[in-house]
């Protein structure tokens, strides 16, 4: 009897999990990413045919590629009960379960993340004594649980309460050495607090993850919903996008080329000049009023959160390959009016005689001087997480978090010199780029970021 398997992908710019799981042929995709080539691809080499399509809920980070997947393999989707989902679908309850091969799937409700969520446990039946695995979706991370916010009829407390049943009369009577897989890592929106490793068991979470330790629900409901984050606006429409199924990616037209002139009239109409190119080299010289958000990092999450999904949008890259995996990344959060990009990158927008932006940055060393000599002009923005800014900060620094920032710009003294900074410097150069094109004329970014600055004032007290 031939051991069931278990292949993991992972999706680092959502911090996404999902799974091909093959038994004797056979096998099932759990928690789908948008484009599917990669599992079907993996089918076609290992010649196995893809049956079961299953969701551990309706995903409100990314768009899910089930209904793509299922089209192209005539798989059956199976989704929990209550997920309202329009297109052909198998709902499951508690109870309910599928085989293939040597691999049964046994279900489980888990309400509390969202109202349909459901935990997949794997048996291998080479040994059907014990369970395998777990896929638990977004119910259960590695060091963290579910954000309970993401329902239009219940409030994050009732949801809250409804996750600690689901954990501690449902997932947590799973032996202590059951594998569990989630649907996403350290990075995602979804969570607060998640490990880096992929995977965990049911034993070591209940010993070491900080939501696990709550004393009883009503610990831990103030636990999960006292300073909840703000949820992310794009996540509803995801939600009604995964509920509806996705259109097929290759229908998505690729954009076309733009000459500057073009760009500029767009620009006038309300469209978004997106620059996708490394930190520096945004920095050195740009196209005036573009948002710059560079492809490495979380690219999709934070276009989605900044931008919305509706806007249209001019790209700037670097070559071909760079917009085409910008589309994509794009596609994956449901950002499909990727219209044009600039004929030429920058050279064709210098070709045509217009100007250039740019943004000033300042080192470490340089800020502490700026600091000393010119206190009193000098106002210093730090755009990380609060649990960020609890790990340390910079006396006297004005907080506000990069999603928050297009909101809270009226907080920000226009007279002086701001100088943005986040951890590394990925979020503060997006958040220069939307600072300048609010009209803030007097900014800068701090090169390397509060890394950087700690590592500076290390050295200075090491040397002194």
């Amino acid at each position: 009897m031939n051991p069931v398997l278990v292949e993991q992908f992972f999706l680092g710019c959502l911090a996404h999990a999902s799974y091909l799981v093959e038994s004797e042929g056979i096998a099932a995709v759990i928690d789908p990413q948008r484009d599917v080539d990669l599992y079907i691809d993996l089918a076609k080499q290992k010649g196995l045919k893809i049956e079961h399509i299953i969701e551990t809920h309706l995903h409100a980070d990314f768009v899910s590629g089930h209904h793509e997947l299922a089209e192209r393999t005539g798989a059956r989707i199976y989704l929990g009960e209550g997920s309202g989902a329009t297109f052909p679908h198998t709902d499951l309850k508690d109870g309910d379960s599928i085989r293939f091969g040597n691999c049964r799937f046994d279900f489980m409700q888990t309400p509390g993340h969202t109202v349909e969520s459901v935990c997949v446990v794997l048996t291998d039946m080479a040994e059907p004594s014990r369970p395998k695995a777990v896929f638990t979706g977004d119910t259960l991370f590695v060091g963290d649980v579910g954000r309970p916010d993401l329902s239009g009829d219940q409030t994050p407390q009732e949801l809250a309460a409804m996750l600690y049943r689901s954990l501690h009369e449902k997932l947590l009577k799973l032996p202590d050495e059951t594998e569990i897989f989630p649907a996403h890592g350290a990075g995602s929106l979804c969570g607060r607090q998640m490990g880096s490793e992929r995977s965990s068991t049911i034993g070591k979470e209940r010993r070491t993850n900080y939501a696990l330790q709550a004393r009883n629900c009503e610990e831990f409901i103030h636990l999960l919903t006292d300073s909840l984050p703000p949820r992310p606006e794009y996540f509803g429409r995801d939600v009604e996008l995964n509920r509806q199924g996705a259109g097929m990616l290759d229908q998505l037209p690729p954009p076309v080329p733009v000459r500057a002139e073009e760009v500029l009239r767009l620009q006038a109409e309300g469209a978004v000049v997106l620059d996708t190119r490394p930190a520096m080299e945004f920095a050195v010289a740009y196209v005036p009023g573009s948002v710059h958000i560079a492809l490495s990092g979380q690219y999709a999450s934070w276009a989605a959160r900044i931008l919305g999904l509706d806007r249209r949008i001019i790209l700037v890259g670097e070559d071909a390959d760079h917009l085409r995996e910008s589309q994509l990344r794009l596609a994956r959060v449901g950002i499909e009016h990727v219209d044009a990009y600039l004929e030429g990158g920058l050279a064709g927008w210098i070709e045509s005689g217009y100007v250039l932006d740019y943004i000033p940055q300042v080192s470490a060393q340089e800020l502490a001087e700026l600091m000393e000599k010119e206190k009193g002009h000098i106002a210093v923005l730090d755009v990380r997480e609060p649990g960020e800014v609890a790990m340390g900060a910079m006396e006297g620094s004005v907080r506000i978090p990069l999603g928050q920032l297009p909101d809270r710009m009226g907080e920000l003294d226009r007279e002086k010199l701001l100088v943005v900074h986040c951890k590394g410097g990925y979020r503060s150069s997006i958040a220069t780029s939307l600072l300048r094109r609010a009209g803030f004329r007097e900014i800068a970014n701090l090169t390397g970021g509060f890394d950087a600055w700690s590592a500076a004032r290390s050295s200075e007290h090491l040397t002194s």
